[in-house]
């Protein structure tokens, strides 16, 4: 399921994304610290989703106009992990397509993160670009993958 963020989650969210697991496969990732994170908290909340897991949070959907990104709570859904993502996607495109009534749904994500780019075409994303871009100095390789409604 998908609810509002609230400010109870903040913190919570801040944590996800500081996992070293998210970190790895996200586009800046370095150690995100508090006063950083409320920044942002405060300027992006009403675009931000809790996924839950059987009522327990477990996850975030960030929408941006048409551009979305998510992680999970990796720690917290261990072996569960796989089948949550499945979830999560397949409730952010509902969303996006429903809620939100848009035509496009697109996001970035790293070359290396295959397991996403797997999942992403799973759900009828199909890459449309290749691009480089420096992640904390080091030249990367993104995959722009999107999906229409």
């Amino acid at each position: 399921m998908l609810r509002p963020a609230t400010d109870s989650d903040r913190d919570r969210v801040l944590t996800w994304r500081n996992h070293p697991a998210v970190r790895a496969v996200s586009l800046t990732t370095h150690e995100i610290q508090p006063a950083e994170h409320a920044a942002w908290w405060a300027n992006r909340a009403a675009d931000i989703l809790i996924y839950e897991e059987d009522g327990v949070p477990a996850g975030v959907v960030i929408f941006n106009g048409a551009t979305w990104s998510f992680y999970l709570d990796v720690e917290g859904l261990g072996p569960r992990l796989l089948p949550a993502w499945m979830r999560l996607e397949k409730e952010a495109v509902e969303y996006a397509f429903g809620t939100l009534g848009l035509a496009t749904l697109g996001g970035e994500t790293l070359a290396e993160n295959t397991q996403v780019l797997a999942l992403h075409r799973r759900f009828g994303f199909r890459e449309t670009r290749r691009y480089e871009r420096l992640v904390d100095g080091v030249p990367k390789t993104v995959v722009w993958t999107e999906r229409a409604k």
